[in-house]
């Protein structure tokens, strides 16, 4: 049983601890407003076109700003860029907060504020996922990254899950500003999991800094270019993702289909499930010597298992089917990010 449970090593590390606490009660907050912003545009609009809006403005700014946030991580206190970004993006919260209280009911305005979020997220991101191999030694890179994957889905599973309960027990107009309350709330743990971070500088190469500007972005670019590894990895997930990702259908497949209430809070939280019980068996990912293959295995996975979701009746086994792709999710991300992190 040993060699299948997730490995707990890194937890000893009292920086990756903080790290990891700060991102998993932050992660469970942010699900109740990953919820509650479709489930708000649908109730606006009655229109699915609304609702896969946000996703193209959530895409966005990960386009605009996701390299140039790379590039800054690289040459600056990532704990700093961190702690900032993330100020940003609790902003963007307590705005949802406001406009759901007062009721202003715009769905422009729920873009622009998913905009600002993603924008956020976009420069945060890489200095929160570069952050862990300065934290751990190398060979527990996967072992952390498997950690913090397993314990943000499973915010993931229980954040959609009591959204899901919120909006059964009560109105929309009083559910919404609930659920983004909470979250603003929680948010503040990881604001202080930042705070309490080490500095964590640029580490500096043949005794050159690097640069935070458009050559550093091409440099990446170039390093790319030159290394299939990563440059496949990437495609494979940008394939999947974009032709098989089914979150923007969940309001109107909970509505239509399933007859609302809970059942939205279900199928949102449906893949975060396989996820979390895709990491609490990872013991093996460890051992694993053919990555490229198993990373190739778990996107096939994936995406049969959505296909197929698409195609049944009955709640449960739509849950389940979408718990399967988020097992193999799971899998695939691990990888990825290993991958990322050691290259």
């Amino acid at each position: 049983m040993a060699r299948w449970a997730i490995d707990v090593r890194p937890l000893r590390v009292p920086a990756y601890r903080r790290l990891w606490i700060g991102n998993g009660v932050s992660m469970f907050g942010y699900q109740l407003t990953a919820v509650a912003v479709p489930v708000e545009m649908y109730a606006l609009t009655e229109d699915s076109f609304w609702v896969g809006l946000l996703g193209v403005a959530g895409f966005v700014p990960l386009l605009l700003f996701g390299l140039w946030g790379g590039a800054v991580a690289d040459a600056t206190d990532r704990r700093r860029l961190l702690l900032a970004s993330s100020l940003l993006m609790w902003a963007a919260t307590l705005g949802l907060l406001l406009q759901a209280a007062f009721r202003v009911g715009s769905p422009v305005l729920l873009l622009v504020l998913v905009g600002v979020q993603s924008t956020a997220y976009a420069i945060s991101s890489p200095a929160r996922q570069a952050i862990i191999a300065r934290l751990v030694p190398t060979e527990l890179v996967p072992a952390a990254n498997t950690l913090g994957f397993t314990t943000t889905t499973a915010g993931a599973v229980l954040g959609p899950l009591a959204t899901g309960l919120i909006f059964s027990a009560a109105a929309v107009e009083v559910a919404l500003p609930v659920a983004y309350g909470l979250d603003a709330l929680l948010f503040t743990v990881s604001l202080w999991a930042t705070y309490r971070l080490p500095p964590v500088p640029p580490m500096v190469a043949d005794g050159e800094r690097p640069r935070a500007g458009l050559a550093s972005v091409v440099d990446g670019f170039r390093y790319l270019a030159g290394t299939p590894v990563l440059l496949l990895s990437f495609a494979i997930d940008l394939i999947a993702m974009v032709l098989a990702m089914p979150r923007a259908l969940f309001p109107e497949v909970a509505e239509e289909r399933f007859g609302g209430g809970a059942a939205v809070g279900w199928l949102f939280s449906a893949i975060a499930i396989g996820s979390v019980l895709g990491g609490l068996t990872s013991g093996w990912i460890s051992r694993v010597r053919r990555q490229g293959m198993a990373l190739v295995a778990a996107v096939v996975g994936w995406s049969l298992a959505v296909a197929a979701a698409g195609l049944v009746q009955q709640l449960w086994l739509v849950v389940g089917l979408l718990a399967l792709a988020g097992a193999a999710d799971l899998v695939s991300a691990v990888f990825r990010q290993s991958m990322l992190q050691v290259y």
